[in-house]
């Protein structure tokens, strides 16, 4: 069973006193106190990003560590995410992260341990990068179709409504074949996907939602998906 799960937004990042979806991954997860690697390449590494992941772990039932790719602490990459049972992957620049995957061999190493029973996780760059394209701030100007890992069929948009530019720019570039249909989630929402198929979408917040955009007749048509507000539990 491949896991991913799909977060426009919120976490540990962006949510410091809701750990609801936090939550939520790592229930997924089929260790009762599962590892977690947490990579952030899509912020260059950054070493306060990486503190705030630990800060926010550590008072969960988990064991956390991280894989850094400017300063790797092992050679054995494809082993040592091979032993998580969560791959939680962070915001930032969506295409320089894939750059450095590709040349590393993660876009495989990855599929692998998803394949071998591990969860996938992340927001924005880490939500969009699964899908086979997703629309992108990683390059300066207007947002952008960015081809992806192609782990889920079609594309994925983050911050739906957190970012006033993201819904009609979306939408523009599916009603013109730009980009695929495909999903898009507010912060604080994620979409489930298991073996390639939406499973569901739950949030963080009440008003947080997924959404199913896709072209008809020359206009992208937007349908809210189902979602489910997470306890506080």
């Amino acid at each position: 069973m491949l896991q991913i799960i799909a977060m426009g937004g919120g976490g540990f990042s962006m949510e410091t006193d809701n750990s609801r979806l936090v939550r939520y991954v790592l229930a997924q997860a089929a260790a009762a106190h599962p590892k977690v690697c947490f990579l952030a390449q899509a912020s260059g590494d950054s070493a306060s990003y990486i503190d705030k992941f630990y800060d926010a772990f550590a008072a969960l039932s988990c064991i956390p560590a991280h894989l850094s790719l400017f300063n790797p602490h092992t050679a054995d990459i494809s082993g040592f995410l091979a032993e998580q049972d969560v791959i939680y992957v962070g915001g930032g620049n969506t295409k320089s992260m894939l750059a450095l995957w590709r040349e590393w061999g993660l876009d495989t190493i990855l599929r692998h341990a998803a394949q071998n029973g591990a969860v996938l996780a992340g927001l924005s760059a880490g939500a969009i990068c699964w899908f086979e394209n997703g629309l992108t701030d990683s390059i300066p100007g207007p947002l952008s179709a960015l081809r992806c890992l192609g782990y889920l069929p079609g594309s994925c948009s983050p911050h739906y409504d957190g970012e006033a530019e993201r819904r009609p720019a979306y939408q523009k570039m599916i009603a013109t074949g730009a980009l695929a249909a495909g999903y898009a989630f507010d912060d604080g929402a994620a979409g489930h996907f298991v073996d390639g198929a939406l499973k569901g979408v739950v949030s963080s917040r009440p008003s947080a939602k997924g959404y199913y955009v896709e072209r008809v007749n020359d206009t992208a048509r937007e349908t809210v998906l189902p979602t489910r507000y997470l306890s506080a539990t």
